[in-house]
This record gives structure tokens, sequence and C-alpha cells, in this order.
């Protein structure tokens, strides 16, 4: 059985080759970086075990890495490494050779990690247990994403270290913005922990009529986009907006299907993830790897987008939530 552990352990895995190759060529602070992201998926299990069992140093030893991991981000700003004439060149010649065939793997992804999932549901109908039941299709996904690599390999015809040293090219390059989803997400379930939809609940409810539903789907819709603009992410946001808006006066009060508007709740949230240089991972770090002059000009190019699709998801969410 494939477990979340296992998927943790090959991204540790490839970190720390991560952080060989940046201290081999001693880029001292990348090198850092990675390999001090690479503890907790490592020992997250052995953390999290210690940590129930009532011991202080796990929650002490990730506060320190946080810190850490802040100070070295301050010290590698987003940026390309440099090319070469030759590399480029060499680049140009293999996507000649290889032509459309370059898109198998990345098409591979999506296919394979939904025969993997439905395929995983079917045979646990038999007592046949592909995935650990708790992230089945993170797992598909993690799976998939392996043959997919196997694909590459073969369609490329590269070795495996090539592979791997591509992997760490792409990731420094990134660089810090490759942690803001996990980080928003987190500080998403802090902000549900912490009450703060809570807090906003009596506020919305001084401020708009409860007792209109359109009024509620309209403060929902816009208070998904407005706090994803601000906080960066969906997922930061939808735990504040459900706990505040969602639950209380759209699900108790007016009876809403609490799946589709959860569903189509995040959805509209992503419109607000297209209109802010917040979502750094999304739109700034695109900026840099294609070298734009203007920083924003992502969200340039998404604006338009983004404000149709929160009108239509806005039209969604007055209407096939509540049947």
């Amino acid at each position: 059985m494939f477990r979340l552990e296992h998927l943790y352990w090959l991204v540790a895995l490839f970190l720390i080759a991560s952080a060989l190759f940046n201290l081999r060529e001693r880029r001292w602070s990348m090198a850092a970086f990675w390999a001090i992201l690479a503890l907790p998926f490592a020992l997250g299990e052995a953390i999290l075990r210690a940590h129930a069992a009532g011991a202080i140093w796990p929650a002490q030893l990730m506060g320190i890495g946080v810190i850490a991991l802040g100070l070295l981000a301050a010290r590698n700003p987003l940026k390309t490494t440099a090319d070469t004439d030759a590399a480029r060149a060499a680049r140009e010649v293999e996507a000649t050779r290889i032509g459309s065939r370059l898109f198998v793997p990345a098409l591979a992804i999506p296919v394979v990690t939904a025969a993997l999932y439905f395929g995983s549901r079917a045979a646990a109908t038999h007592g046949v247990v592909w995935f650990e039941t708790r992230a089945q299709s993170l797992l598909a996904l993690g799976a998939a994403c392996v043959i997919a690599l196997v694909i590459a390999l073969i369609v490329t015809r590269a070795k495996a270290t090539r592979a791997v040293a591509e992997g760490r090219r792409l990731l420094d390059s990134v660089g810090w913005a490759i942690l803001l989803p996990m980080l928003l997400a987190t500080l998403g379930s802090v902000f549900a922990a912490s009450g703060v939809g809570t807090a906003i609940a009596p506020l919305i409810e001084a401020l708009i009529p409860i007792d209109n539903r359109l009024a509620c789907v309209l403060a929902f819709g816009a208070g998904m986009v407005v706090f994803t603009m601000i906080m960066g992410n969906a997922f930061a946001a939808f735990p504040v907006m459900m706990a505040g808006i969602g639950l209380p006066l759209l699900v108790e009060g007016h009876g809403a299907d609490p799946a589709a508007l959860g569903a189509i709740g995040m959805l509209t949230g992503y419109c607000g993830t297209l209109l802010t240089p917040m979502a750094a991972n999304f739109n700034i770090v695109p900026a840099v790897l294609l070298e734009l002059r203007d920083p924003y000009g992502v969200i340039r190019a998404q604006f338009a987008s983004a404000l149709a699709l929160m009108a239509v998801n806005i039209v969604l969410l007055a209407t096939v939530v509540f049947r």
C-alpha cells in the first residue's frame, strides 16, 4: 500500500538531492534552504508522534526551521539561473527531435491520476488497497507524477540524473515561492482554529440584510475574492468565509447545499488568485521565469478573465447551490 508518508519521503529525497547539487556549486544559502525544508518531509511522522506524546521540542524545532527559511529566503531573491548559448542551442535541437511527444508526460499526469484514483476505489471494493484511505487523490497524483517521469525518460532518452538536475534547476528558479500554497493553506487552518470566521460573522450580519439570499450570496462570493487577494490563496480564504458567511447564513439560514457551495466557493476564490501579486507562485514567478519586462504582466493579462469568471461563479452560487 502506498502511504502518504512514502510520498513525503520521495519529496524529501528530491529536496536533499537539490541541496547536494547546490552544495557542490557552493550555493550555500539555497543548499541550506532545501535541506531544512527536507527535514519535516523526511521526519514528519516521527515529529507528529513525539508531539502527540507531549514533547515540546517538535513545535520548537519547526518554529526555528520556519524562521531559518524566512532568513534564507531573504538572501535568495527570485531570479532565473544563468543560461549559455550552447545550452540554449542544445535544448532547441532536443525540442526539434522530440517534437509534440514532449507533451505526452505532462498530459499523462491528469489521465493517470484519474485512472489510479478510480481504479483504487474499485479495487478497494474487492478488498485490495492501493492507497492510504485518508489521501487517495493526493497519492494517486504522486504515483502519476512518478509514472510520468518514467514516460518522460523514455520519450527524451535522458538519464534519471538529468531529470533530477533539471528539476533542481526549476526548483531553484521558483525558490521560496514554491512554499506559498502550503503555507497559505496552513494559515487558513490557523484562522479557522482561532475563530476569525466566527468573529467576521457579526460584522457581516450588521452590514447586509441576512434574510436576503442574494445579498448573502454576493457577500460570500465577493468575500472569497477579496480575502483571497489579501491572502494570496483561496485555501486561506475558504475556511474563514465558510465559517463567517457560508455555513451560518447560506447553509443554515437559506438551505444551501454545502457540497455545491464549497466547490463553487473555491472556484470563486480562485478568481481572486488571478488578480493579486500576493499569489506570487502563480503571478510573479512566471513573470520572472519568462523574463517579462512588466512584473505584473501576468495579472494584467488575466484581469478581464478573472472578472468574467467571478460573475459566472456568483450566478452559479445564486442558482445551482439552492437546488
